[in-house]
């Protein structure tokens, strides 16, 4: 299959160049011709070739052409044509760079053929650049969608340790992104080439755990037919993720130390040790200091994840960031289910932007796709809506406190609000209680609760 058809061919001989844009036009190429190596150059830069067919013997030969084009970023496929006594000359060029050559004179079906395979070579390369570049955006930390003061300050503190071989504590509400998070501190790492292996602890029976982490000998238990790698070594070299680290069970928490203290593994089954050479970023939604306190979790081991640990906010402390992440997320739905004519109205983002989202970013997603899929008209409307979302009320946005991480005082908040009611009531107590939804009794007993009823 051809992509990208275009073709630059050099050659100081006019005759030739006409004769082979002929022949490469019938066989379906765009075609652009040169006469030297120094026009070849600015045409390359010009109309983006896929492909260059160049001559040898020019004022700018192939070779120093050669040379130059191996210093761009992206360069296109070379094909050199030699005359049949300087092959050792192609040979050189071939070491250098070229996809292969053809001699003079030209079998034009030899030519044609040697094209494709080259043509098909420079597709197959531009598709791994298309999905290496897609999969940096997506997983890069600009794919993580937001401004919020909370998410930028985890997200400068992910792009630092990145860069370092630090074992990583992602920790946060379901569905705030900690696995999207884990993959992009994976692509900006040393080991972005390397497998990026992910493991649900939550997810795998307990008495599973310990073989899909560790593999197991053939023989080692009833069912164990032949032996098999644990996600640990799968990820030799590269990151091991794991989810939700907070489930594990004692036991897999004894043996997942030791891969972290001494970087050695042991098969179920087997006495050897095997050394593995993994970066651990873990991730869980649970509080691992309150299930130490419980006995739930290993203080050794919690001391060994958390060398860096980082806090997801969740979606609800992310007000200002919820229209971007509703235009983002609505758009990737539409791509996904390739339906280009349907919008949002002005009144469902109204309402998306107001609820809580107690399930993060990833309810956000399946309410939009849901709407998407389900909506019978080019505009979604608040009939759309999960009810959930569609009966808060529209002024519960204009009240928001943003919680400080050290804790806050109930009664401290309260007594706030209650100077603050009588403030913009300009000490009429029956509108500010009016305001605070209270009686005016309720609204006494608690001046007096709080010494307000002398002030």
């Amino acid at each position: 299959m051809i992509g990208n058809k275009k073709i630059l061919v050099v050659d100081d001989d006019s005759s030739l160049r006409k004769v082979m844009k002929m022949q490469l036009e019938e066989a379906g190429y765009q075609v652009t011709l040169a006469s030297d190596g120094a026009e070849a150059y600015d045409l390359i830069h010009e109309t983006r070739p896929q492909l260059v067919i160049s001559d040898l013997k020019m004022p700018t030969s192939g070779l120093e052409l050669m040379r130059r084009i191996a210093e761009d970023d992206i360069p296109p496929t070379l094909i050199i044509v030699t005359a049949f006594g300087t092959v050792e000359t192609a040979v050189e060029a071939m070491k250098l760079g070229a996809y292969d050559y053809v001699t003079k004179p030209l079998d034009f079906e030899e030519l044609t053929l040697v094209v494709h395979r080259a043509m098909e070579r420079q597709n197959l390369l531009d598709e791994v650049r298309s999905l290496r570049s897609a999969l940096d955006q997506r997983y890069g930390f600009e794919g993580i969608i937001g401004r919020a003061k909370g998410l930028l300050r985890v997200l400068d503190q992910a792009s630092r340790v990145a860069q370092r071989d630090t074992t990583v504590l992602i920790q946060g509400e379901t569905g705030t992104g900690k696995e999207l998070l884990a993959r992009a501190i994976h692509q900006n790492s040393p080991r972005k080439s390397r497998p990026f292996v992910t493991i649900n602890c939550g997810s795998i029976p307990k008495e599973l755990v310990e073989s899909e982490l560790f593999g197991y000998t053939r023989g080692a238990f009833t069912g164990a037919h032949t032996s098999r790698s644990g996600k640990i070594e799968l990820a030799d070299g590269g990151t091991l993720f794991l989810d939700e680290v907070g489930e594990l069970p004692l036991d897999a928490q004894v043996k997942l130390l030791r891969v972290l203290q001494q970087g050695e593994i042991a098969k179920i089954g087997s006495t050897e040790v095997v050394k593995a050479d993994v970066r651990v970023v873990a991730a869980t939604h649970r509080n691992l200091q309150a299930m130490i306190e419980d006995g739930a979790f290993r203080e050794d081991l919690y001391y060994r994840l958390a060398v860096v640990p980082l806090q997801l906010p969740p979606l609800r402390e992310r007000r200002d960031d919820l229209p971007e992440l509703v235009k983002h997320l609505f758009s990737k739905a539409k791509e996904r289910h390739n339906i280009a004519d349907v919008e949002l109205s002005a009144a469902v983002v109204q309402h998306l932007t107001r609820y809580r989202w107690p399930g993060n970013v990833r309810e956000l997603e399946n309410v939009l796709e849901r709407m998407l899929v389900l909506c019978s008209s080019n505009l979604i409307t608040e009939v759309d809506l999960p009810e959930e979302i569609r009966r808060v009320p529209p002024d519960s946005s204009s009240f928001w406190i943003e919680l400080p991480e050290e804790g806050i005082s109930l009664e401290a908040v309260e007594r706030e609000l209650i100077v603050r009611a009588l403030e913009n009531a300009k000490g009429n107590q029956t509108r500010a209680a009016k305001y605070l939804d209270i009686s005016r009794r309720t609204l006494i007993y608690r001046m007096e609760k709080y010494g307000l009823a002398q002030e």
